[in-house]
């Protein structure tokens, strides 16, 4: 096998096996209508606003496919192992 495909194949098990549990996804998707409501209601503006959408952004991302990098990085999980 070409060295490519063994290096590919092994990020995608480390990158995209998931790692978050429900409570962790769900939490992070009311945090992210949270920060959008803010912002659509005016209560932050200017730079906040925009770090509170790029973080809200981040966190429906890895709330929808349950993975998240900075867990792999440290090595934890909030997903329950079975």
């Amino acid at each position: 096998m070409p060295l490519t495909f063994l290096i590919f194949k092994s990020l995608t098990n480390i990158f995209m096996n998931k790692n978050m549990g429900f409570f962790d996804q769900f939490l992070r998707g009311l945090i992210a209508i949270g920060l959008i409501a803010l912002n659509a209601k005016g209560i932050i503006s200017g730079g906040l606003a925009v770090a509170a959408v790029i973080i809200a952004v981040v966190f429906i991302l890895t709330g929808v496919f349950g993975f998240c990098p900075i867990y792999v990085i440290f090595g934890i999980t909030s997903r329950k192992i079975s």
